[in-house]
């Protein structure tokens, strides 16, 4: 992007080695030493958060000054270091043994890891409307088009403890609106079950897995969905099995309705900090906690959803750093953002 400053780290600034411990980096859990906390996509305290695109670095000596930059551009030199880190954390796979192990137990971990963290690892995702609108009551160019007082279904897949489920349902009154969310760990689904603004007439959580080898049962009918959300979710499916997951998910859609996806992108800073021996297969990893994670490109993407039959509206990588201005650390975070409509 024309204007834009070209940043260059070594790759130590990728793999966030402070030069001395800490207490944090001390009580740091070895099973979550690949998974940054995800933040809530905050606005810095300074209103509304602006979308995507809008905060750009220009000048290096001000790259402290806030705590994210948008739209940051890498040059050939980073490219490669990130590249080469990704081939040092890829020579030593995991056995096929555990391979298999982590395929047939992954409800079993992501049921271990809701139960350890509850809700409190994952922060409520507030800047799902600048970056979704089609989330919000407000998500058309205009409200009076045809149907809009209609019913709305929204459907999010793997809602965790609800942290995008519940935002929704806050900022959108409408009685109108119907929000499924489903998990295939049921301590999540219990999560959602047990929050204060969970209610039977605004929202229906249930389990299912969209991944499994049989068809799922869902409790709606096919093409009735205006929107479906994956949020940080298809990473966590085998990249063999997220075809058929996506065309079951793409069959729930109504004509003219959207999947929306967020996720990690490759050579992100927790694919970065995998150390040899994680690997599964070439950019799909195994945590300590034994949950999984994919980091896709964009023609991963584009294959996976247009594969489904579905149209893109928006593709795009968000590389985005941010930065701790106490410790003066720099986190280089890309994550991969997509709009498709069924036609």
């Amino acid at each position: 992007m024309r204007g834009l400053l070209r940043l260059t780290a070594p790759l130590p600034r990728f793999l966030l080695r402070p030069t001395r411990a800490t207490p944090l980096t001390r009580c740091a859990s070895k099973s979550n030493a690949s998974r940054p906390k995800m933040a809530s996509g905050g606005d810095d305290g300074e209103g509304k958060r602006p979308q995507f695109g809008g905060r750009l670095l220009t000048d290096p000596r001000n790259v402290f000054e806030h705590n994210a930059w948008d739209n940051v551009v890498w040059d050939e030199e980073q490219e490669e270091a990130a590249r080469l880190q990704v081939e040092r954390n890829s020579r030593v796979s995991i056995s096929e043994e555990k391979i298999e192990e982590y395929e047939r137990r992954a409800a079993h971990y992501w049921d271990a890891f809701y139960t350890v963290h509850s809700n409190r690892f994952f922060k409520d995702r507030h800047w799902l409307f600048t970056e979704f609108p089609e989330l919000g009551r407000d998500g058309d160019d205009n409200d009076d088009y045809p149907g809009c007082r209609a019913t709305r279904r929204i459907l999010e897949v793997g809602c965790g403890a609800g942290n995008t489920v519940f935002p929704i349902l806050r900022a959108d009154a409408d009685p109108a609106l119907f929000v499924y969310a489903c998990d295939f760990s049921a301590a999540a689904v219990s999560l959602v079950r047990a929050h204060a603004d969970y209610g039977a007439a605004t929202c229906h959580a249930f389990v299912v897995d969209v991944a499994a080898g049989d068809d799922p049962t869902f409790p709606f009918p096919d093409a009735s969905l205006d929107v479906v959300a994956c949020v940080f979710v298809l990473s966590a499916i085998d990249p063999q099995r997220a075809p058929a997951a996506v065309a079951r998910l793409a069959r729930l859609l109504r004509p003219g309705g959207r999947l929306l996806v967020r996720d990690y992108g490759r050579y992100d800073m927790a694919q970065l900090r995998f150390p040899p021996g994680r690997r599964i297969a070439d950019n799909f990893y195994a945590r300590g906690d034994g949950t999984r994670c994919y980091f896709f490109s964009p023609d991963d993407m584009k294959a996976l959803l247009g594969g489904a039959g579905l149209v893109e509206e928006s593709c795009h990588v968000d590389r985005r750093l941010q930065v701790n201005r106490g410790r003066r650390l720099k986190m280089y975070r890309v994550w991969i953002q997509c709009k498709y409509r069924k036609l």
